[in-house]
């Protein structure tokens, strides 16, 4: 990792907050692979704080699926297998689609407006090639629809889902993969400024359809 890097790395309001985000964003983006040892005295050292906030972040990365604790008591980061990953979209496609369904009829002009600056993010990113932020822009694209059902049940059970949905994108960033991501949105953001909402719900669910056919038949090829 680079000094630069590390001499970024800046405290939110709690040092908690800090180690988990900043473990968070190394796990989904893949600077951390699956398999890695995590280990408390060096996670410490690296971002210059005590033990606490360390485990209390693993704990919490352990409660979201992106770190296994064995028993005993070995963390490493939780490995991605093609099984693992298309229950994980499976799970996902049910949630959001829901959550899509359920809002969509409450959208408005201000909601539609900022769907369409997070597709424009998520291009942007794209186009730079920075797959983290990309990942972030295009589930905030689902999350403006999700919140405007009013179900903020749904909202907890899919940001419980999502990191690991990013982190699989990262896994999986590859130009054909993105572009199902990229066009979906599109497409369904012009259904939606058409008015057929009907139709833009199926265009939405079709992103999770051909997503998991994409996982299923490039990727994990060494799963037994």
């Amino acid at each position: 990792m680079s000094e630069s890097r590390e001499n970024s790395f800046a405290l939110p309001p709690t040092r908690k907050e800090a180690v988990l985000r900043r473990l968070r964003d190394e796990i989904i983006s893949g600077e951390l692979k699956p398999g890695a040892l995590i280990k408390d005295a060096e996670i410490a050292a690296r971002f210059g704080v005590s033990i606490t906030p360390v485990r209390e972040a693993i704990a919490q990365l352990a409660a979201e699926g992106l770190i296994d604790i064995s028993p005993n008591r070995t963390r490493q980061v939780t490995q991605v297998t093609q099984k693992s990953a298309l229950e994980l979209i499976d799970v996902m496609m049910v949630l959001a689609t829901a959550g899509f369904e359920w809002g969509v009829d409450n959208l408005t002009d201000r909601h539609l407006a900022a769907l369409r600056q997070k597709l424009n993010e998520f291009a942007e990113y794209l186009r730079r090639g920075d797959i983290t932020a990309a990942g972030a822009a295009g589930a905030d694209f689902s999350t403006i629809v999700i919140l405007a059902s009013g179900n903020r049940e749904l909202q907890t059970h899919v940001d419980l889902v999502v990191t690991r949905t990013l982190r699989l994108l990262a896994l999986t960033a590859e130009s054909e993969v993105w572009k199902v991501w990229l066009d979906g949105y599109r497409e369904t953001l012009e259904l939606l400024e058409q008015g057929d909402r009907t139709g833009a719900v199926e265009r939405y669910r079709q992103i999770y359809r051909d997503y998991r056919s994409h996982v299923e038949n490039m990727l994990f090829h060494n799963d037994s």
